[in-house]
C-alpha cells in the first residue's frame, strides 16, 4: 500500500512536536525528522513519538558515521521503545565536505563500504541480550561482553533505511537496507536508469529480492494561491541542493547539466537570485510538487508512482520561517487522509 507522510527538516523540538500531532490528526502516515548542522534527528524523532499515538515516526536522516555503532544501535531501540515500535532508522552520510567539516571524520573514504559494515553491526547490537557481540572489520571495532544481563530491545527487527545519491551507495541499500531514502533532485530517469539497478545489484550479491527494499522519496512541495510564488519557492530549494559539486553525476544523468553548472556558477558568485532563475521548468516538474491547493494535488499521484512512501516538505532556502509554518501546515492540510493505520508499514 503507497503511504505518505511529511519531513520536519525546520523549526525546533517543540514545533515539531507540533507538527507531528497535526499531521497524525489528519491522517498521515508518517513524519519524519532531518539532521543538519544545527538539527538533531533522533532527539527529534524521539520528541515527535512521545506526543502521537499511531503515526509513523522516523529519521529522514540521522548521520551514520559520526556517531559510534553502540551509540546508534541504542539511541535508536529507546527512540523505537518510546515510539511503541513505530520507529524507522534512516542514516545517510552527507557530502564528504560535511563528513570532514561538520563531524570531525578523518577518513571519509568509502563511505558505501562503511554503510555495508554499519547496518548489519546495529542489527547484532539490538541482540546483544542474547549474548556478547565482537566484531573487528575494515572500519569498526566492536568486543562488548555484557556484565550483568541485558534486557532485549522492544523490537530487534527495527526497519533500517538508508540513503542514496550515487549509484554505489544507493547498491548499499540493495546490499543491508530495508529501504532507500531517495534525495529530493532524483528523477524518474535516474530513478529508472541508475537506482533501481544499483538497488538490484545489491540485492543480487546478497542474495536478496531487490523487492525487499522498499523506496521513501523526500519530496520538495510548496503550496500558495499564488501559484508563481510557490513554484520559485521550490525552485530555490532545488538550486539549494544542487549548488555542491557533488550533485553534478546526477543531474547530468538526468540530463540538467547546463542547469547544474549555471546554479553552481551563481552559487559560487553568493547570487542566490541566479541560482534560482537556473532552475528550469523540467527540474521543476521532476522534483518537486509546487502551485496551487489543487495544482499539487493533480501532481502527487506521479510521485507516489515512483515510491511506497513519500514523505513531503516544505522548502525553506530564501524563505523566512513565518512562511516555512505556513507551507507546513499547508502540506499536512491538502494531503492528510484523515485514515487510521496502527504504523507505517515501511
Amino acid at each position: 500500500m503507497k503511504t505518505r507522510g511529511i519531513t520536519v527538516l525546520a523549526g525546533g523540538v517543540k514545533e515539531a512536536q507540533q507538527i507531528a500531532r497535526r499531521a497524525e490528526l489528519a491522517g498521515l502516515d508518517g513524519v519524519w525528522s532531518g539532521e543538519f548542522l544545527h538539527r538533531s534527528a533522533l532527539i527529534t524523532a524521539a520528541a515527535m513519538g512521545a506526543v502521537t499515538e499511531r503515526i509513523g515516526v522516523g529519521t529522514a536522516i540521522a548521520y551514520a558515521l559520526g556517531r559510534s555503532p553502540l551509540l546508534l544501535a541504542n539511541d535508536a531501540r529507546f527512540v523505537d521503545e518510546l515510539c511503541d515500535g513505530r520507529f524507522t532508522l534512516g542514516l545517510g552520510t552527507g557530502t564528504r565536505r560535511m563528513m570532514e567539516n561538520w563531524l570531525g571524520i578523518t577518513n571519509p573514504n568509502s563511505p558505501a563500504l562503511q554503510v555495508e559494515e554499519l547496518v548489519p553491526l546495529i542489527r547484532r547490537l539490538w541482540r546483544l541480550h542474547e549474548g556478547p557481540v565482537k566484531h573487528s572489520g575494515q572500519f569498526f571495532k566492536v568486543d562488548i561482553v555484557p556484565t550483568a544481563d541485558v534486557e532485549a530491545p522492544l523490537r530487534i527487527d527495527i526497519p533500517i533505511f538508508t540513503a542514496g545519491v550515487n549509484a554505489r551507495m544507493i547498491e548499499a541499500a540493495g546490499r543491508v537496507s530495508n529501504g532507500l531514502i531517495c534525495h529530493p533532485t532524483i528523477t524518474q530517469s535516474y530513478l529508472d536508469n541508475v537506482a533501481l539497478p544499483a538497488i538490484e545489484r545489491g540485492a543480487s550479491k546478497a542474495n536478496r529480492p531487490s523487492s525487499d527494499i522498499l523506496l521513501k522519496g523526500v519530496v520538495i512541495c510548496a503550496i500558495s494561491d499564488n501559484a508563481s510564488l510557490a513554484r520559485r519557492e521550490a525552485a530555490a530549494q532545488i538550486a539549494f541542493y544542487v549548488a555542491p559539486k557533488a550533485y553534478g553525476p546526477v543531474m547530468e544523468a538526468s540530463g540538467f547539466a547546463a542547469e547544474a553548472s549555471s546554479i553552481q556558477d551563481a552559487f559560487r558568485r553568493s547570487d542566490f537570485e541566479a541560482m534560482i532563475d537556473a532552475v528550469s521548468d523540467p527540474m521543476l516538474e521532476q522534483m518537486a510538487i509546487a502551485g496551487t491547493q489543487q495544482e499539487v494535488l493533480e501532481v502527487l499521484p506521479m510521485f507516489e508512482k515512483r515510491y511506497d512512501h513519500t514523505a513531503l516538505y516544505s522548502p525553506s532556502f530564501t524563505i523566512t520561517p513565518e512562511r516555512v509554518r505556513e507551507n507546513t501546515e499547508a502540506i499536512i492540510e491538502t494531503f492528510g487522509q484523515k485514515r487510521h493505520r496502527a504504523t507505517l508499514n515501511v
